[in-house]
């Protein structure tokens, strides 16, 4: 069938970007990651090619050789999800290739801020929070993890614990009073 007479929808489901909802890298810049962030993308990725899409590929087969593929809601639902996670293999295929790891315990003890460093700190209002500073693709703002392309991030990148820092919000600029910067301890066994 010409292209002309497919629904765009489903071109766009094809083409979409394969990280829905994650940050892209900004130009020239490294995909920093820690090594625990590498290896859960990495289990993620063998768990999708080595799992999770055999079984779908084995469902769609079945659900092709009962007839009517137009009206088979098995066969649809099976080559929407198909698509879905070969979308998300070449994603994490592409960000595990240009991935940067970075161990943060190599700065354990230093009171400056790198990335890795859990920083504590206090407002212009005097609340007190606390923020971790990892790779793009492995924050959880539900953790306290900011990316550390983040705008808080980036104000705190390189102070040093007892420092004030300016943070540009859209409610205006903010000052940041930095109580503390721990990072992993290094793990023996490396």
């Amino acid at each position: 069938m010409s292209k002309a007479f497919t629904k765009e929808s489903d071109a766009e489901d094809d083409d979409a970007g394969d990280g829905a909802g994650v940050l892209p890298l900004p130009a020239g810049a490294k995909n920093y990651m820690t090594p625990g962030g590498y290896v859960r993308l990495r289990d993620e990725l063998l768990e999708l090619m080595d799992v999770e899409r055999p079984k779908v590929v084995e469902a769609v087969h079945w659900a092709a050789k009962n007839g009517d593929r137009s009206e088979n809601g098995d066969y649809l639902y099976g080559k929407k999800r198909l698509r879905e996670i070969d979308r998300r293999i070449r994603f994490l295929t592409k960000r595990l290739e240009v991935a940067e790891v970075t161990d943060p315990s190599v700065h354990h003890g230093s009171d400056q801020i790198f990335f890795g460093a859990t920083v504590r700190y206090a407002d212009d209002a005097g609340e007190e929070r606390s923020v971790t500073i990892l790779g793009i693709d492995e924050t959880d703002s539900a953790q306290l993890q900011v990316s550390w392309i983040s705008p808080i991030a980036r104000s705190l990148l390189r102070s040093r614990e007892g420092d004030v820092v300016k943070l540009s919000t859209p409610g205006g600029a903010r000052e940041l009073e930095i109580l503390s910067v721990r990072y992993p301890a290094p793990d023996p066994a490396v």
